[in-house]
């Protein structure tokens, strides 16, 4: 068995462990041989010199397609105002401040438990569902942003140009093609919901924080992999999720270093090489507490150590049910009437989405790429084992190895690239004008 899935190729010169065999392109050999524009001086010149130019094609790429959702915004707030007959246009920033986002501006503003509000207050919001990672990231910006939209627009507008850059850099990594960066970032900044990215929800902070994990990590950087996976944990559960995988890629790395290096040498002893081998293990572990840590806080206001999974449950119909109930659920909500058309389609959506992450699985496990489909599969059953399905289009987006391999597949079938624009960018723009608008429900 590979230790990094079949076909993955770790970026950049390592001395030990041997990294596997493969193309001998990587970003740092990019980086040296570009060639200079001109002359900068201090630390943009240290930040430019890292980037190559196919990280500097991407991050253009994201910028346009940011002023392209900019324009739909104003746009937006002008033809599809909250009132019918109003003769003011809506603020500029209102179209992004919308279901979730309030959420989060309201923890980071007035905490968790505002002047002794809580579970036990009658309409309470359950604000506890949400982990505290972005709305503390969201009140240090304000520090410096006056207008709370703005700053949590700031935030997500870095940490989605953090997070479409480290998606290139791994789709690079385990495709040979060139252009294998580029078309991944075309194809997830065209997603059907990239709105998010820009909005101020967690995806854009928790993506910035989870893909370079994951990147350090096929490169052996264990310790930076579990930094940045804890850090992720503060911001959604999803975190953990990819802390199981980066342990299983760990655990996978392991056998295969001591099936290359040798377990034991022929006099029967064990191999020193082996034994660092398992140095990096006990950094597996330090994803584990942030969430203990917030489970603690919580404990100690409510009295409950769940008390984040309650209030899942409370606002959002997230009860354990089985997932053949889910899906029935939802199938209900989708087709059987029981919902105004708008509704009806949300919860087509999902199980549209839903469909798309089991074939992702399906495809992963039959690649042997076991610490992908591990991540994406307990994505899967997080989501599909509540009421009915929520949110399972939002999380495509953290999908990255959907986005990887439908790039393959475009460059494999140049015809598949066209055909998936054709649907992507309509859909696209729909979702993002139902959400600018506040008919958004998923």
């Amino acid at each position: 068995m590979s230790t990094l899935s079949p076909g993955l190729r770790p970026e950049g010169p390592r001395p030990a462990p041997p990294e596997p065999r493969g193309p001998a392109r990587s970003e740092p050999r990019t980086a040296k041989t570009a060639v200079a524009p001109e002359p900068r001086t201090g630390r943009f010149r240290r930040v430019a010199d890292v980037l190559t130019p196919a990280d500097r094609g991407v991050l253009w790429l994201y910028l346009l397609t940011r002023i392209s959702l900019w324009i739909t915004a104003h746009f937006a707030r002008w033809l599809f105002p909250a009132r019918s007959g109003t003769r003011e246009a809506a603020a500029v920033l209102a179209p992004f401040q919308r279901w979730d986002a309030n959420h989060y501006l309201h923890i980071a503003r007035d905490g968790y438990f505002p002047a002794g509000a809580g579970p036990w207050t009658s309409g309470w919001d359950n604000r506890e569902a949400f982990f505290p990672g972005y709305p503390l990231v969201l009140r240090a910006v304000h520090t410096v942003v006056p207008d709370w939209t703005a700053a949590g627009l700031l935030v997500s507008f870095v940490a989605g140009a953090v997070a479409v850059l480290a998606l290139a850099r791994i789709a690079r990594a385990y495709l040979p093609e060139d252009a294998a960066g580029h078309r991944t970032a075309v194809l997830f900044l065209l997603s059907p919901c990239a709105v998010f990215l820009a909005a101020g929800y967690t995806e854009a902070l928790f993506l910035a924080l989870a893909l370079p994990a994951w990147l350090a990590a096929v490169r052996y950087r264990w310790a930076l992999a579990a930094v940045l996976t804890a850090l992720a944990t503060t911001v959604r559960v999803s975190g953990l999720f990819l802390a199981a995988a980066i342990a299983l890629l760990f655990l996978l790395s392991v056998r295969n270093r001591q099936d290359q290096q040798g377990w034991r040498d022929r006099r029967g002893r064990q191999d020193r090489r082996g034994r660092l081998s398992w140095r990096g293990a006990g950094w597996m572990l330090l994803p584990a507490l942030p969430p203990a840590a917030y489970s603690w806080y919580l404990h100690t206001h409510t009295g409950d150590w769940m008390a984040w999974k309650h209030a899942q449950e409370r606002g959002w119909y997230r009860t354990f049910h089985t997932p053949w109930e889910a899906w029935g659920n939802t199938w209900h909500g989708a087709f059987g009437q029981s919902q105004s058309t708008g509704y009806a389609f949300m919860f087509q959506a999902e199980l549209a989405a839903m469909l798309v992450g089991l074939a992702l699985v399906a495809v992963l496990l039959r690649r042997r790429r076991w610490p992908e489909a591990v991540y994406v599969a307990l994505s899967l059953w997080a989501l599909g084992t509540s009421y009915w399905y929520t949110s399972v289009p939002r999380a495509t987006l953290l999908w990255w190895p959907l986005w990887i391999g439908l790039a393959a597949l475009t460059l494999r079938r140049p015809w598949f690239r066209a055909a998936y624009l054709c649907v992507a960018v309509p859909v696209t723009t729909l979702v993002a004008l139902t959400f600018l608008t506040g008919r958004w429900a998923g």
